[in-house]
């Protein structure tokens, strides 16, 4: 078995012979630069040799069509009939013989953290949800596939079209490590602030466009309503937190947001961020929290919303399928922006967290590495996305595979966020790249939002984590920059 650290050492020697044509003695001499045993490179040349089975036109990446292939997907907001319509009438129609082993589950990290450990990983994953592994410690530790080669094959089911083509611009950036693909985003969303449309209309209010004007509205609910203005999943605590992370990136531009991505030794402590927590613990000051949320899982909230115990919610666009059983009837769902911190905000209020979600890896000590990077060209074809938007109600990374279909009131409201955003759209990464910094974090706002840490200490608490990570060598480090006007989110890379 080649080990993972040797796995990615491989795979860096093997790029570097395609882009430099280098000779069989130059390969052998920098693979011994490389630390790469002769065992180790012997297996992965018949590991290539093996994935070059049956490959043509109709097999790009090389798939031995009668090697098993296991599965593993999310079942969560988007429950799992698309993964189950590309394991029986494409990838199985494709590759009739090839038997998937197929598992829908919520407990990814629970379920297999024993398989990854012991190198028995499946062979793809749709790794989401709260108990979901973190990638970029599957990237460290050399756990993740290269997914170059999938990236240049053509799109399947488009001539002329190669797979990276097919999708939406900037929407894999944030799956990028040291220049190469190793994650792939499925579902094009947003996080914000949902509301029941019809009720707005009974009622004759209008969505607040500054925090100001949130306030304000939170208290007439207050005098004039028996509902709550806002409820939350306190279980669950980044939903919350995402809040504070537009209302940063709103108010203080790419700088603020970045500062915190960046390890910045004043991220947390700057003036929008101790703002910004100042202005969102007033929900709870004032009264204007749903009574209990604290304790609510993402699902029971959610209900409560829907119930009318409360009027404002914070979730992505998954919010209308994973409650889809119990919206009541005439409750028109619609997602908007969070409001401006002020008037004098650096970006508009359409200005939102857009990004593409649900991440889906293969992992590289799986049996069928090939297999899955087929498995994911046919789940981001036309036919695998359309499919998703007509079981889910909510839209793919893959350009155009909703054109033409009937939306939900939902959904348009998603895709109208999204056009008003234009590029002012980000995606805060630092949960993501520091484990810690995720964790303790979720800790900080879950306390500051029932009123049991100050702004001012969960800044205290969160820079001073910030400096022991940025001061640790042995915590790999990414760093990204401001995008150029007019682009999309900028992708990760290693900090020097």
């Amino acid at each position: 078995m080649i080990h993972s650290e040797e796995r990615r050492k491989i795979d860096q020697l093997f790029r570097e012979v395609a882009e430099k044509g280098m000779s069989r003695r130059q390969m052998i001499q920098r693979a011994a630069v490389l630390g790469i045993s002769a065992q180790a490179l012997t297996l992965a040349f018949v590991g290539v040799a093996q994935n070059a089975v049956a490959q043509g036109e109709d097999n790009p990446l090389g798939v031995d069509p009668e090697v098993p292939l296991r599965v593993v997907i999310f079942d969560g907001g988007y429950g799992n009939e698309y993964a189950v319509n590309v394991n029986d009438t494409i990838y199985g129609e494709v590759y009739p013989d090839a038997e998937i082993d197929y598992t829908a589950t919520v407990r990814l990290g629970p379920q297999y953290q024993s398989e990854v450990v012991a190198g028995n990983p499946p062979d793809i994953m749709d790794n989401s949800g709260a108990d979901n592994f973190n990638t970029t410690t599957l990237y460290n530790e050399g756990q993740l596939a290269d997914l170059t080669d999938l990236m240049e094959a053509p799109a399947h089911g488009q001539e002329g079209v190669t797979f990276a083509d097919s999708l939406t611009p900037g929407t894999q950036a944030l799956g990028v490590f040291d220049g190469s693909q190793h994650v792939l985003k499925y579902v094009l969303g947003m996080y914000g602030v949902w509301y029941n449309r019809a009720l707005f209309d009974e009622m004759g209010w209008e969505y607040p466009q500054t925090w100001e004007d949130m306030l304000a509205m939170c208290q007439m609910i207050v005098d004039e309503t028996d509902m709550a203005p806002w409820t939350y999943q306190g279980l669950y605590p980044y939903y919350i937190r995402t809040v504070f992370d537009q209302l940063v990136y709103k108010s203080g531009g790419w700088d603020a947001i970045l500062k915190i991505d960046n390890l910045a030794e004043d991220a947390w402590t700057q003036d929008v961020a101790i703002q910004a927590m100042t202005e969102m613990q007033k929900l709870y000051t004032e009264g204007y929290i749903l009574e209990g949320t604290e304790a609510l899982s993402h699902t029971e909230s959610q209900t409560f919303w829907l119930q009318g115990e409360a009027v404002f919610i914070p979730c992505g666009s998954w919010l209308e399928n994973e409650m889809a059983d119990v919206i009541p009837e005439g409750f028109e769902i619609v997602v908007a922006p969070v409001p401006s911190l002020t008037v004098e905000d650096q970006l508009p209020f359409a200005a939102t967290q857009v990004s593409a979600g649900e991440d889906f890896i293969v992992f590289s000590e799986g049996e069928n590495v090939q297999g899955g990077k087929e498995y994911l060209r046919l789940l981001f074809s036309q036919e695998g996305a359309r499919f998703f938007t007509e079981a889910t109600g909510s839209l793919t990374a893959v350009t155009d595979a909703a054109e033409g279909l009937d939306l939900s009131i939902a959904t348009q409201s998603v895709q109208a966020a999204i056009a008003s955003a234009g590029a002012d759209t980000f995606v805060a990464q630092y949960g993501t790249w520091y484990a810690r910094l995720d964790e303790e974090s979720q800790n900080q706002f879950s306390l500051m939002m029932i009123g049991e840490a100050t702004p001012e200490e969960v800044s205290t608490v969160l820079q001073e984590l910030t400096n022991e990570l940025m001061a640790d060598e042995s915590v790999p480090k990414f760093t990204r920059e401001a995008p150029a006007a007019g682009e999309a989110s900028p992708e990760a890379t290693p900090a020097a």
